[in-house]
């Protein structure tokens, strides 16, 4: 018998990285074990364009418009099994509608990849940062049954307030992120992907870079991949514009990924996805030794770990003066996303939680 599970997030389907790798790429194998699931989504592709632009009038009046959205979601939260929060069920304010949900069906699993009780709003948002209750994430956390993270520093934060936790690493599907098959190039080719939001992080290591620049030359190219036209001319970058149709083809053009990150405790909350792409497809990277990154890299082993200004031009040195150590080390990549942060590996676990909880609601009812 199919067990229905409503799945509460704020963004449609292959729209939001978090969404994607964090549960979307799990849902077609948990729905063959018979688990049937519903989504309840806040944003439809045009409110996006609204609330991520600078018009606060119709930002207001799109409020208004997604809390009548959300409470049509109260009346029909009883008829699922289970239900799946990702991050949040409204995008400001407290708890009221986790709290609310709790009261119609308390089966509730919650999944978060993010300090997500800091305030960290976009620029286009900063204005409405008093709407963002440090607290709320602590409540969700205290009313649902299960909760899952991406790393053990969420985990942490979690057990403060709920002693069901369990955590599964943002993952790969290692079937889709496939290695290019010819990388000996000329021309190394270092790059960068994420968004408009986290491109204050690749411009951190921007004078390191522009050293390499001037030290190498030709020999060395800039890609950067991301939601907007940016360009710096001191590196003479190469920008593409992110699409899911051809993101693999677009990351496959680089040599060196980079994924740098400032010493923060919202950085200690990042689950390392875009350094995790970069493994998966054998391509050499050097991440910011913060957070979980030091566990996903073993220094000079299946990547490279920076921890200063000096080291990332060090380390970014070796791997272009050598084609063996490129080599080398993006194989060693690979293998350490297949072994631990691939979908295959993981979904048994997802499935086991989905089925321990669900087996709960039969109990009751």
């Amino acid at each position: 018998m199919m067990k229905k599970v409503l799945i509460i997030t704020n963004h449609r389907k292959n729209r939001s990285p978090g969404q994607r790798f964090r549960f979307e790429q799990y849902l077609d194998f948990l729905t063959s074990n018979h688990i049937k699931f519903e989504w309840d989504i806040l944003l439809s592709k045009e409110d996006d364009l609204i609330f991520y632009s600078d018009k606060s009038i119709a930002k207001i009046l799109l409020l208004i418009k997604i809390f009548f959205k959300r409470l049509n979601t109260l009346r029909k939260v009883k008829n699922y099994d289970a239900i799946f929060i990702f991050r949040e069920a409204f995008v400001v304010g407290g708890a009221f509608f986790e709290r609310w949900i709790s009261k119609r069906n308390s089966n509730i699993i919650f999944d978060f990849d993010d300090a997500i009780w800091l305030k960290n709003i976009s620029n286009q948002n900063k204005k409405y940062e008093w709407l963002k209750k440090t607290k709320k994430t602590n409540e969700i956390i205290k009313i649902s049954k299960v909760i899952i993270t991406g790393n053990s520093y969420l985990a942490d934060y979690a057990r403060k307030f709920n002693s069901n936790i369990h955590i599964i690493p943002t993952t790969i599907d290692t079937s889709y992120h496939l290695p290019c098959s010819n990388r000996i190039n000329d021309i190394i080719t270092i790059g960068w992907t994420g968004s408009s939001t986290t491109l204050p992080y690749f411009e951190e290591i921007l004078p390191e870079l522009e050293k390499l620049k001037r030290r190498f030359g030709n020999r060395i190219c800039f890609r950067i991949i991301v939601d907007v036209n940016k360009y710096y001319p001191t590196l003479d970058t190469h920008t593409t514009f992110w699409s899911m149709n051809t993101e693999i083809e677009d990351l496959q053009k680089i040599d060196i990924g980079l994924m740098p990150l400032p010493h923060t405790e919202w950085a200690k909350g990042k689950c390392g996805l875009k350094g995790l792409q970069f493994m998966a497809l054998e391509i050499p990277t050097i991440m910011s030794a913060v957070g979980v990154n030091m566990e996903i890299i073993k220094d000079g082993q299946n990547g490279f770990l920076a921890s200063s200004k000096i080291e990332w031009i060090e380390k970014l040195t070796y791997l272009i003066e050598s084609r063996d150590l490129r080599y080398k080390i993006g194989q060693a990549g690979r293998l350490m996303v297949l072994e631990k942060y691939s979908v295959e590996v993981n979904k048994e676990k997802y499935l086991s939680i989905f089925n321990s909880l669900l087996s709960q609601r039969n109990t009751i009812n």
